[in-house]
């Protein structure tokens, strides 16, 4: 289990932060946000620093539903550090995109990246298996939020 030893620099995707608002149906759904829920509370207390971006910030203001978004904008308040999109990052997006990821996916990495974030959370499983298969192109970790907090420092 991860600890407050370590002031973690973590960048959440948009995935993450819906995770609470989807159907609990699942166990895994539950596990994850409950993950998301306390990393989110570690980020209101200091313990941890969130890493948010101009793409979340797009793909927030996008969605649909007035209360979800207004609840994700609420949160995202207690972000530490907010990487704008400059050239910098699209072009390293374009880099990621040739690479395979999808384009806002791309863009979420480089900012990740640009922010110097100890870890890129996600429970999308295409992202993910895209990012395990090319971790050594990408300069950021990328982890399933309840599997990183189920492990061991890294």
């Amino acid at each position: 289990m991860k600890t407050l030893l370590h002031n973690w620099k973590i960048y959440l995707d948009t995935c993450c932060l819906s995770r609470p608002f989807n159907d609990q149906i699942s166990i895994r759904i539950r596990r994850e946000t409950k993950a998301v829920e306390m990393i989110l509370k570690n980020f209101s207390t200091g313990d941890w620093s969130w890493i948010v971006s101009g793409a979340l910030t797009f793909e927030v203001d996008n969605n649909q539903d007035m209360s979800q978004r207004n609840e994700m904008k609420y949160q995202m308040a207690d972000a530490y550090i907010n990487v704008s999109i400059s050239e910098i990052e699209r072009a390293r997006g374009r880099e990621l995109e040739k690479l395979g990821f999808k384009q806002l996916d791309a863009l979420h990495l480089a900012c990740a990246e640009r922010g110097n974030a100890d870890v890129f959370l996600t429970t999308d499983d295409r992202l993910l298996r895209s990012a395990k298969r090319l971790s050594s192109k990408l300069d950021v970790q990328v982890e399933n939020p309840y599997e990183w907090l189920q492990s061991g420092d890294n």
